[in-house]
């Protein structure tokens, strides 16, 4: 289901179970559209992420890690000045729409007890995140400023009056007696139920209307059913729902979608965290490399068309041969060829006297038409070293930027910047120089290096997985890791792999081998060759680009990614 009215009922309801009460300890906005709350109750951090991103709105508590950015903006400044340290009193749904009001007790600025309301909108485009005095309905802060001749209907800039979005005049079913559900199903064909609900009742998405229709066509009792739906919604059974191509879809309880596999959480907060974790992660990283992915791809098209030239070049210096043998018949014939003739037949005895038929320059005789074969011949000759040692860097290239954009494929936003430094830092970036104020020397921080990403098999041994080439360089060529066993996918792009064992499982060295095929190119295919050795075995040619190394020895295992797997993994390692 998408994340409806019906779906945010529940998610009030989780709030307030866990929440309400608790203080807010920190805030932090690691992303344009998204803001994180940690709120302390009952002796437990609770991270909670407010989004307000066009595609991905929602509420939940998080158990993902967010990298928050060195400078916070101005928005979080704001919120971390009135809410840090203030009780969450309670989360509250308007009517039965994608509105959530977080009520937080504070204290003004003459110490006067007030209650602010963190407000967010989840309606897609128009999601927003606001902070409001309740008293007075006065916007204090917003995290989108949306100017009046984009939004007639009401003004969303600081200091106006909060009003909420235009009413769509339908009832609550959760306050409602459902008389009208009893006329719906008594004046509408079965075939237009799921309609007649979405336009009587407020919160329903398509798919709601449609399940709900479908479980009343085959209940005895239509309003006992419906009240008895209805309540799933306060006492959720999280449940993912996985398809074919992995396509995903996920609903507040099990209401028996057709579905390849289920899966059920313990909040809803981490069915949310599985649900977009993949979608929202991917959003987020092609936002931050958005420049990145264009260099990549630009780099690929002009080495690509570089290597077919050189192709065509090398395919040319192979025929040299013929050029010379060509000029060799025109010096020993000279005779039968004259100025404004374009082709001669010569008999070839290089092979067995045939004839071969020579074009020429009609400006020349035999002679200078002889030189300029010999020319051809000698260029050709000098040019496929060159050539060769010109492609052989070309495919270095290809491989090393198809290596960087399946980084970027599979990248989470706290690898981006370490994939900038190694393209800065090998030329292919300008790092961005900021003017000196007068009088002022500014210092750049230096860049801390991204922690490479940790699994945990199920025998409980760590696992660790480079998500880009300065972490795999640190990862596979550590002299404390030379015992460990190293793992790679088979002639393509991926990640490197490390289990921190010199002697695993078979059960372990499956599950690695899976995070390595599942972290590289070949994440899509079946049956993925990967190559395992000792880190010991691995070398690293002088000169060699990031991320480079080669080996020898190796075994091979087969295996074919599991999605499931590789987050159950993950979900241990936290």
């Amino acid at each position: 289901m998408p994340l409806d009215g019906l779906f945010v009922h529940a998610l009030a309801h989780e709030f307030n179970q866990k929440l309400a009460g608790g203080r807010i300890t920190k805030v932090h906005q690691p992303y344009p559209n998204e803001i994180i709350l940690v709120v302390r109750n009952n002796s437990q951090n609770y991270p909670v992420l407010l989004s307000a991103h066009p595609a991905y709105a929602r509420a939940q508590v998080t158990k993902i890690p967010y990298q928050n950015p060195k400078t916070p903006t101005n928005f979080a400044m704001f919120l971390r000045r009135n809410l840090e340290g203030a009780r969450l009193n309670q989360v509250e749904q308007v009517s039965n729409d994608r509105i959530l009001h977080f009520a937080v007790n504070t204290h003004d600025e003459l110490g006067d007890e007030q209650t602010l309301l963190l407000t967010l909108e989840m309606m897609g485009r128009h999601s927003n995140l606001f902070l409001v005095r309740e008293k007075d309905q006065r916007i204090l802060e917003l995290i989108k400023h949306v100017p009046a001749d984009q939004n007639r209907v009401r003004s969303l800039m600081p200091g106006a009056t909060y009003t909420l979005p235009p009413a769509q005049n339908k009832e609550n079913p959760f306050t409602s007696d459902l008389g009208s559900l009893a006329k719906i199903l008594l004046d509408e064909d079965k075939a237009n139920w799921a309609q007649a609900i979405q336009q009587h009742f407020e919160g329903f998405s398509t798919q709601s209307a449609k399940q709900l229709a479908q479980t009343l066509s085959q209940a005895a009792d239509a309003l006992k059913t419906t009240s008895e739906w209805l309540a799933n919604f306060d006492m959720p059974a999280p449940t993912l729902y996985r398809f074919a191509q992995n396509k995903l879809s996920y609903s507040a309880f099990d209401w028996g979608q057709n579905a390849d596999q289920k899966e059920q959480f313990a909040s809803l907060g981490d069915l949310l965290d599985a649900y977009f974790a993949g979608q929202a992660e991917a959003d987020r990283v092609n936002q931050q490399a958005a420049s990145l992915v264009r260099l990549v791809k630009n780099e690929l098209k002009k080495n690509t068309t570089k290597q077919k030239k050189l192709e065509q070049t090398l395919s040319d210096s192979e025929n040299a041969e013929s050029f010379k043998i060509k000029g060799d018949l025109l010096i020993t014939y000279p005779h039968l060829v004259h100025k404004g003739m374009t082709s001669v037949d010569i008999e070839n005895y290089y092979d067995d006297n045939k004839l071969l038929k020579i074009e020429l320059d009609p400006r020349f005789d035999g002679l200078k038409n002889a030189n300029r074969y010999f020319h051809k011949y000698r260029k050709l000759r000098l040019a496929k070293d060159y050539v060769l040692e010109q492609l052989e860097e070309t495919k270095k290239e290809i491989d090393y930027f198809a290596s960087i954009q399946t980084q970027l494929a599979v990248a989470s936003p706290k690898d981006v910047e370490d994939i900038k430094i190694e393209l800065i830092e090998q030329g292919y970036l300008r790092e961005k120089v900021k003017v000196k104020t007068k009088g002022k020397q500014t210092r750049k921080p230096k860049h801390v290096m991204g922690q490479p990403d940790r699994f945990v098999a199920t025998d409980g041994t760590m696992i660790e997985v480079g998500k880009n080439n300065l972490q795999n360089d640190r990862l596979s060529l550590k002299k404390q890791n030379r015992h460990k066993i190293w793992l790679h996918v088979q002639n393509l792009p991926g990640s490197h792999v490390l289990i921190d064992s010199d002697a695993p499982s078979e059960k372990t060295l499956e599950e690695a081998a899976q995070l390595a095929a599942y972290f590289s190119k070949a994440r899509d295919s079946a049956n993925v060759p990967v190559d395992y050795l000792p880190a010991g075995r691995l070398r690293k040619p002088n000169g060699a680009k990031p991320g480079y190394v080669i080996f020898e020895g190796q075994q091979t295992t087969y295996v074919t990614p599991d999605q499931n797997l590789i987050s159950t993994l993950k979900k241990d390692a936290h």
